[in-house]
């Protein structure tokens, strides 16, 4: 470019910018304005937004600590409430256990007792019958030595009978001779 057509183009360009803010100016200012207002407006907005939502996520983390912790302490106290009735239902089985345990120690004395008084009835019942069975055999005993002894008086001896048959042997042959000394 040449030395004229460089001074002429600062004042061609100053000349531009002067005629577009005539053409475009006051525009240009209003639209500026406008701009600058609708900036106001955006960046207020945007402060309110982001006010609102940091005061709603407040409120929502308030809420829903909250939450959690009536969460909590209901957990807490359910298990509070298992944990007495896991103890409670433990001390009842152990009762019912200890229970058990005296009545089968009570059913098992019980039982030796009831052996041991049934043995003794036992033995009593053995020796009463062998007491019984020795006094029949005595009886059965004495009564028949008493039987053999009256056979023995009311039967005829040998010789006895011996002689007997004997003397009626005679008394039919004549031989034997009775004495009337005795009649």
């Amino acid at each position: 470019m040449s030395k004229k057509e460089e001074a002429v183009a600062p004042v061609e360009e100053g000349n531009v910018d002067q005629i577009r803010d005539i053409i475009f100016g006051a525009q240009m200012r209003d639209y500026e304005k406008r701009f600058s207002r609708l900036e106001e407006r955006v960046l207020n907005e945007a402060t309110l937004l982001r006010s609102e939502i940091s005061s709603r996520l407040d409120a929502l983390e308030s809420y829903i600590k909250q939450e959690i912790g009536s969460v909590l302490d209901q957990l807490s106290i359910e298990r509070g409430e298992r944990e007495d009735d896991t103890r409670h239902a433990s001390d009842e089985l152990s009762k019912k256990s200890s229970e058990a345990e005296k009545k089968l120690t009570q059913l098992q004395t019980s039982m030796n007792q009831g052996q041991s008084e049934l043995r003794e009835s036992l033995l009593k019942q053995s020796k009463s019958l062998s007491s019984d069975i020795q006094m029949v055999r005595d009886t059965l005993s004495s009564s028949l030595d008493r039987s053999v002894e009256e056979l023995r008086d009311d039967k005829a001896d040998r010789k006895a009978l011996a002689d007997m048959f004997t003397e009626v042997a005679m008394r039919l042959n004549g031989e034997f001779k009775v004495n009337n000394d005795d009649a």
